[in-house]
């Protein structure tokens, strides 16, 4: 009677190997995929964030001087600057909008005393694993006599 040998490895078990090799792979590579998605995700929207309070910042710097005679159908400030439209910012990659309007141009304020208090909305788009993602911030100007 022959006893079978204990030595070397079998087909089956170099078989069992590979294949949790391979799923302990793809789980690894499929967290680092997330991780670095998640991470350039944030990158992205932290880039963009501080973009609009820059700009947000020199909105209020300019003072509502700049922005008085900006209504609906304008689309440039007192200093030529273009507004309402969609423009590159500096940074490659993000676009701003900036829009101001009298306060009075929201519907729910018409009976309001116009050209006292403006409304500014800086929005920052950027494309993020092709879908266009957004921040936006809002601020009131006021006139001060």
């Amino acid at each position: 009677m022959k006893i079978k040998s204990e030595k070397g490895f079998t087909g089956i078990d170099i078989a069992i190997s590979v294949i949790i090799l391979f799923i302990f792979v793809s789980l690894i590579a499929v967290l680092s995929y997330r991780i670095n998605n998640a991470s350039k995700q944030v990158e992205l929207r932290t880039e963009a964030t501080y973009i609009a309070i820059q700009e947000i910042e020199n909105i209020k710097n300019n003072g509502f001087e700049t922005y008085e005679t900006v209504n609906k159908s304008s689309n440039q400030d007192a200093k030529g600057n273009a507004i309402n439209e969609t423009l590159p910012t500096d940074t490659t990659g993000f676009y701003k909008t900036i829009s101001i309007i009298d306060y009075t141009d929201i519907e729910e304020n018409k009976d309001k005393i116009p050209n006292l208090v403006k409304q500014a909305t800086v929005k920052i788009t950027y494309m993020f694993e092709g879908k266009e993602q957004s921040v936006q911030f809002s601020t009131i100007l006021s006139k001060v006599d």
